[in-house]
């Protein structure tokens, strides 16, 4: 009886087990299931994202950036495509050095592109690529991709790069793009269009390259690629093409500009060349040059001591930031507004003694005993300092500031260019806003006179002088300067002018502007510049200048042979050609070049030669630019590079009994 009570027992236990270990079967299995319902029904769709983001890469195509053509459609700025070897720094698990060692082994890697690397990856950030060498050769290429497995996190890129194939002409105006730094990424950041740059190297940095970034930029397309457990692209799902940048075609023409940068050699200056009708900046000098191509991979150390500690500053775009007097060219404008103001007439004429007296300072004219009976004409014909002291005086500095400003003087043009300067045309409002002291504050009326002959605190711009010649030979018609004159899409082909109508005018009679342009005719003829004008087969009105660098003590003269080569005065030149109706309007600035008609005025000469005629310089070709000769002095006096600041001192009139020296054209 025990024997079956324990049979059944145990049968019992053993069901109980059967039944426990199925529910517990069962209970898994639901698990299970539940787990699969959960992950292929209802988590669907977000695993499927994610096993496709894990298989799909989502690459950025950079676009094309826009081309720099001249007006003739020579070509300024230009794209071409090459292999960049390129390291990510997140990805590799060796030391750097080690692994460019053994890179070294396969491509040539110089001490150069190591420095280059180490500064780069010093602004770029970790999960990007850097390059350590550009522009693989086939060879290059070859040897790495056999031996690519042994360097995981380096690989061979396709990059578009950026080329000046007109070397350091008119390298102020196109400017140069470079890699984007840390800090230009941390402005991209903060534009709305930051998904526009995901994938792009490269920003324009100066120039045209700068401010029309966004344009020349172009719209960044995308690929979806599938990608293997390695990492490597296997092919290429589906593809949004990108957009190029717009093309822009400028209104310089690159061979009046180079004609004029081979007329200044190794001198230092700026000129501007406008078209009067259209506001279009036909050339746009600053000299010295630089080359552009040497900033698109990043510069070199030695290249950069040598363009940045120059001292004849390279870098300076002069046109646009350089501020000089404008000595005795400021003359046409001076007669011009003593006739609409009604200070002089044409045929009221002074007694020049060769001097004028204020109080007890004697302002000289350049010509000892005078130049006798001066009307308008002849005084600027022979650029009469006397005449125009004592307009000045007459006239006085807020209505010599009213009349001028309109002309642009002292105001920025607008010009498509970054960081332009305003340069000065002092008044009585300007002293008291510049000085925090009431006696610095007044205005002394001595200051006033030297105003006159283009002297005292007058400090303009080459753009500003230019862009003033231009409105007074368009017959007070202001246009706005600008350097590139049409924006084109590549694609399409339409185009769109960027200054299609006039800024306003200035009310001037017209009989007042041909009395003064008649003037100016006259220097070419018979005055000042009559000899570098001799024979042309056109006719052009100019105006000579020279401008102080150094002041002179009392009784002493302006001797060239004697003087540091940096003391010497600037030499300078307007012009507008031809009279009937001018195509081209011109400002020239020298550099301690001495006398106008010495050195500015033949550069002149041959821009109006080549623009008007065809006409180049006999027997010469263009070269290499040499190095530019040592300064012979280690003073850099001349105010281009340098704000136009108000003295820490007030600059009262002119000391009793002192001298002040005329302009010397």
């Amino acid at each position: 009886m025990n024997e079956l009570k324990n049979t059944e027992r145990e049968i019992y236990f053993f069901r109980m087990r059967l039944i426990f270990i199925g529910v517990f079967v069962f209970f898994c299995f639901a698990l299970l299931i539940s787990r699969f319902i959960w992950l292929q029904v209802v988590k669907h769709d977000d695993y499927m994202l994610l096993a496709d983001e894990n298989r799909i890469d989502v690459v950025p195509v950079v676009p094309n950036r826009g081309l720099i053509m001249d007006r003739n459609g020579v070509i300024l700025a230009r794209n071409y495509s090459a292999y960049t070897l390129e390291i990510t720094p997140s990805k590799i698990k060796q030391d750097m050095d080690t692994l460019i060692d053994n890179l070294a082994e396969l491509v040539d890697i110089q001490p150069k592109h190591r420095k280059r690397f180490r500064k780069l990856l010093e602004d770029s950030k970790n999960f990007e690529s850097v390059p350590i060498r550009t522009r693989l050769t086939d060879d290059e290429v070859a040897r790495f991709i056999a031996q690519r497995f042994r360097f995981p996190g380096v690989d061979i890129q396709a990059r578009l790069f950026r080329q000046y194939p007109q070397g350091d002409s008119a390298s102020h105006v196109i400017g140069y793009i470079g890699r984007i730094s840390q800090k230009d990424a941390e402005l991209i950041d903060e534009r709305e269009d930051a998904a526009n740059y995901n994938g792009t190297d490269y920003i324009g940095k100066e120039g045209l390259e700068k401010s029309y970034e966004n344009l020349l930029h172009g719209t960044t397309g995308f690929e979806q690629v599938e990608v293997s457990a390695g990492g490597r692209a296997v092919r290429t799902l589906s593809r949004t093409p990108p957009m190029s940048g717009k093309n822009l075609i400028l209104s310089v023409d690159i061979e009046l500009q180079k004609v004029v940068e081979e007329a200044f050699g190794d001198r230092r200056g700026a000129l501007v060349a406008i078209e009067p009708e259209t506001g279009d900046v036909l050339a746009f000098v600053s000299k010295p040059t630089y080359d552009p191509n040497l900033f698109v991979e990043g510069i070199d150390q030695q290249s950069w001591n040598e363009l940045n500690t120059s001292e004849d500053k390279p870098l300076l775009n002069r046109p646009l930031t350089g501020a000089y007097p404008p000595g005795s060219t400021y003359k046409p404008f001076m007669a011009l507004a003593a006739l609409e103001l009604g200070k002089r007439t044409p045929n009221q004429a002074i007694a020049d003694p060769g001097y004028f007296t204020f109080g007890n300072h004697t302002f000289k004219d350049d010509k000892p005993g005078g130049h006798g009976m001066v009307d308008m004409y002849k005084s600027i014909v022979h650029s009469c300092d006397t005449y125009y002291y004592m307009l000045a005086n007459d006239m006085g500095v807020d209505a010599m500031h009213d009349f001028m400003k309109p002309f642009g003087f002292g105001q920025k043009t607008g010009i498509d260019l970054e960081h332009e300067r305003s340069g000065l045309l002092p008044s009585t409002t300007w002293k008291r806003n510049a000085f925090k002291k009431p006696a610095q504050q007044r205005w002394v009326s001595g200051d006033t006179i030297s105003l006159g002959i283009g002297q005292g605190q007058n400090t303009f711009t080459p753009l500003q002088m230019a862009h003033a010649m231009a409105t007074l030979a368009n017959n007070g018609i202001v246009m706005k300067p600008h350097l590139v004159k049409i924006i084109e899409d590549p694609k399409t082909k339409e185009r769109e002018l960027t200054v299609p109508k006039e800024s306003f005018r200035i009310p001037l009679k017209q009989e007042n502007i041909d009395i003064i342009k008649n003037a100016m005719v006259g220097v070419v003829k018979e005055g000042t510049s009559a000899r570098v004008f001799a024979n042309t087969e056109y006719q052009s009105g100019g105006k000579t200048g020279t401008a102080q660098v150094v002041g002179l003590k009392k009784n002493e003269k302006y001797d060239a042979k004697r003087m540091a080569a940096r003391h010497l005065d600037h030499s300078l030149y307007i012009a507008f050609a031809p009279t009937d109706k001018p195509k081209i309007a011109i400002a020239i600035i020298v550099e301690n070049g001495g006398f106008g008609v010495e050195a500015a005025a033949p550069i002149v000469r041959k821009a109006l030669d080549y623009y008007l005629l065809g006409k180049r310089p006999q027997d010469k070709e263009r070269k290499d630019p040499q190095p530019l000769p040592k300064p012979q002095s280690d003073m850099a006096l001349y105010r281009s590079d340098t704000e136009v600041k108000a003295p820490a001192e007030p600059e009262p009139g002119p000391k009793p009994g002192g001298e002040t020296l005329g302009n010397k054209d």
